[in-house]
């Protein structure tokens, strides 16, 4: 099992980063699925994933790996459980655990966790967003910067993989639309459209993981009337909570977050060089 984890609320990159491995292990022709809680769903229980399923009953972030992934994804409120039912299919070679860094209990092969510079500045719970002190890195296996930090903050000894992150934006984008979206760090989406020379005519931001109704829908509608908007742009994740929403804001681009991990070869060797040591030794 791989743990991909962060030490803060939300915001460093962990849906990504899943989709990103999951990609690579693909690419090397390893079966595996994905384990997660299904954050914000109403539906309770141990479920697979329906790719075309509803945010109300998954989650937004494991209907997004699902599509993306085309792999199998489990959720439960008890990721033990999640584990039972994925071992019960025997199709997977490896788990892939979203947001397990601190889940203990569950054992795991690896564990990833990314690192974000908002994360080295903040303080912890309830004053700030980190769930626990940059010295919790020492658990890691490696840790995942994703953006330019000094890696002398890094407990020594410790795996260090760089990633970069950016926006796949189409040449048909719009070049003043209303960006909106729900999730945790907003200004860091719009800073990627505005690097892509996107500048928005508008900004409505909602909380982390939300559902729109249909006076959210009237009211972006309002807001791209009244600044002259040429359209809309959002985050995947946002697509999943719209549904059958999104039509009404033709036109409208959710463009992807592209992840690259640097050096990708010498970092997954090194994860299955670990791995392999590790279920040798069990």
């Amino acid at each position: 099992m791989i743990s991909i984890g962060n030490i803060s609320m939300g915001g460093s990159g962990k849906t990504p980063l899943v989709i990103l491995l999951g990609r690579l292990l693909k690419e090397r022709g390893i079966p595996f699925d994905v384990l997660s809680r299904g954050y914000g769903r109403d539906r309770q229980g141990t479920l697979v994933v329906d790719p075309n399923g509803s945010p109300h009953d998954f989650g937004d972030e494991p209907i997004l790996i699902a599509k993306t992934l085309r792999c199998p994804v489990i959720v439960s409120e008890d990721r033990y459980q999640a584990g039972v039912l994925a071992e019960s299919r025997q199709k997977a070679e490896l788990h892939l655990l979203d947001d397990g860094f601190q889940h203990r209990a569950l054992a795991r092969d690896f564990d990833i966790v990314l690192l974000s510079p908002e994360d080295t500045q903040d303080q912890l719970l309830p004053f700030g967003r980190l769930r626990e002190p940059i010295s919790s890195l020492e658990r890691a296996d490696a840790v995942v910067l994703t953006e330019q930090l000094d890696a002398r903050i890094l407990p020594p000894g410790k795996a260090m993989w760089r990633v970069q992150r950016s926006l796949a934006i189409l040449a048909t984008s719009f070049k003043n639309p209303v960006v909106f979206c729900g999730i945790a760090r907003p200004q860091k989406f719009v800073a990627q459209l505005r690097r892509a020379g996107i500048e928005p005519a508008a900004e409505k931001f909602y909380r982390d993981h939300h559902r729109y109704t249909a006076t959210d829908i009237r009211d972006l509608l309002e807001l791209k009337h009244r600044s002259g908007a040429d359209g809309f742009v959002s985050t995947q994740k946002d697509a999943m909570n719209l549904g059958r929403n999104y039509a009404l804001l033709s036109p409208i681009t959710f463009p992807p977050v592209r992840m690259e991990l640097i050096a990708p070869p010498d970092a997954l060797d090194t994860m299955f060089r670990v791995i392999k040591e590790r279920r040798s030794r069990a």
